[in-house]
């Protein structure tokens, strides 16, 4: 029997394929308020080795600080509100209820005080689309519509970074020195250069189907998936 590929391999979650916690200046989640509106100031603008978008140091005003993911437009000094408000401005922290319709947000909250899980990519924003008495829709970076809990918090604005990815890494050094950083499985084998036991498209693989089950689980899904028909459509002569 042959291995796992290396996709269930990732997925199982071991620590091979783990990111590295220490690599990271620290967590970015919302603080639990202790008071119904806090004003905080960014003290600073640090560069994550852990991830793509830069950070902002927040100094809250009963003293502690936070981070968060900055916006495009963040500066030191800038004055951040953050709870029950509705100062709509870009790096402002408030329930996505007090959003109006249309507005860009990121770093969303799925459940209330989960510190926030959604939307955090450099250059990526979702939209507020409508507000229900029980739920909001916004509308995700992959088009996907998601119903969140009117309670949830987000930050206003567009998450900073968004062309880091343009400039070419040039040299091989600087990809891997990047994808060491995320533990990222890299330099990446071509399937079809393995070995057959290492991977279904390795070895001597013509003639065998390649074609998977749409039901499949996500790790086995490789090739073409529920496809209708394989091979070269043949055209009738004339």
């Amino acid at each position: 029997m042959g291995k796992r590929i290396i996709a269930q391999r990732r997925g199982k979650g071991t620590p091979t394929y783990k990111s590295p916690s220490h690599r990271y200046a620290g967590k970015v989640q919302y603080l639990y308020p202790s008071k119904e509106v806090m004003e905080g100031e960014v003290v600073d603008i640090i560069h994550d080795t852990g991830r793509d978008a830069p950070l902002v140091v927040i100094k809250l005003d009963d003293g502690r600080e936070m981070f968060n993911i900055a916006h495009e437009g963040s500066y030191v000094g800038m004055k951040i509100k953050i709870g029950n408000h509705n100062d709509i401005s870009a790096g402002n922290i408030l329930p996505i209820k007090n959003v109006p319709e249309g507005y860009a947000v990121y770093n969303i909250e799925i459940n209330p005080f989960d510190g926030g899980k959604l939307v955090r990519s450099p250059g990526n924003y979702a939209v507020v689309l409508s507000h229900d008495k029980d739920k909001t829709i916004v509308k995700l970076p992959s088009r996907k519509l998601k119903e969140v809990n009117p309670d949830s918090r987000v930050t206003l604005g567009i998450v900073a970074g968004g062309e880091r990815d343009t400039k070419p890494f040039v040299k091989a050094g600087n990809k891997y020195h990047a994808m060491k950083a995320r533990n990222k499985l890299y330099p990446v084998t071509s399937k079809t250069a393995m070995n057959a036991i290492d991977h279904k498209f390795g070895g001597s693989s013509f003639g065998i189907p390649k074609t998977v089950s749409r039901n499949a689980p996500p790790g086995r899904k490789a090739g073409s998936i529920a496809a209708k028909r394989t091979g070269v459509r043949k055209t009738r002569s004339q």
